[in-house]
């Protein structure tokens, strides 16, 4: 079986086919998958979908692309965070990509889910992108390490996985990892310990090979498994068995139904 370990099933392309896609992923063998939250407003519906179906988990966070959106500060957080099914803080980090000015309100709100995370003692989901060393340096200075979590969607050098896995980290990777251009990404996949490696999709986002023009979902996960297993030189079983102990071994709040 296979986990998704991160997806945003609310958003419009998929919670408008909310039956259809939630088929799929049971008749492709995906059976649980991380519903994550990108900012405040919209997480009402990320827990009724998780509140809906026992094998759909949520996690609670503001994007740090989002700005114009409600700031939480560390009390928002840990009171929305104690719903039973929320099982992580995130998605958080920093991106420089769009916000090339490396904003201060970024990383302070970094710090703030940071924080929250260590109180209620459930892992991060990050987010980095232009923004490695940075991101490395905060998650040091506020002990990220304490709570754990993972780098999602991961397409950083193996130089920052390395530093990553040493605060205590998991690695995910996404559709990215199947593309033609991304053997780089292939070598951080075979580099990451089997213990700290996780599968997703960032639906509809990030379709893997052979599926890229359509909307992603979290059936494709297995097209994720399938590329990580071919750069490591696994099976398919393998590396769906390994991802999957992996995923409720991070998230323990996670609970297997």
């Amino acid at each position: 079986m296979f986990v998704d370990s991160h997806c945003h099933l609310d958003f419009p392309e998929l919670i408008e086919n909310e039956a259809a896609v939630l088929a799929l992923m049971a008749d492709k063998g995906v059976t649980h998958a991380l519903c994550v939250s990108v900012k405040l407003e919209t997480l009402p519906g990320i827990i009724g979908l998780a509140e809906r179906h026992a094998n759909l988990f949520a996690s609670v966070g503001v994007h740090p692309d989002n700005a114009d959106c409600e700031e939480p500060d560390e009390a928002r957080l840990l009171e929305l965070a104690a719903h039973p099914k929320v099982v992580a803080i995130g998605e958080t980090g920093l991106d420089y990509y769009w916000h090339k000015d490396a904003p201060e309100w970024q990383r302070a709100r970094f710090r703030t889910h940071i924080r929250a995370a260590r109180r209620c003692r459930k892992p991060l989901i990050i987010h980095t992108r232009d923004s490695a060393a940075d991101t490395l340096r905060l998650m040091r200075e506020e002990g990220a390490g304490e709570p754990g979590g993972v780098m999602h969607c991961f397409t950083e050098t193996r130089e920052v996985a390395e530093q990553a896995l040493d605060l205590g980290f998991y690695i995910s990777f996404s559709g990215i990892v199947s593309f033609k251009t991304a053997e780089s990404l292939r070598e951080v996949a075979r580099f990451v310990p089997a213990d700290r490696l996780l599968v997703e999709t960032d639906a509809p986002y990030l379709t893997p090979v052979p599926f890229r023009g359509k909307t992603n979902q979290p059936a494709y996960v297995r097209h994720v498994a399938e590329a990580v297993a071919n750069a490591r030189g696994e099976s398919l079983e393998a590396i769906a068995e390994i991802t999957t102990r992996n995923f409720f071994q991070l998230f323990k709040d996670a609970k297997p139904s």
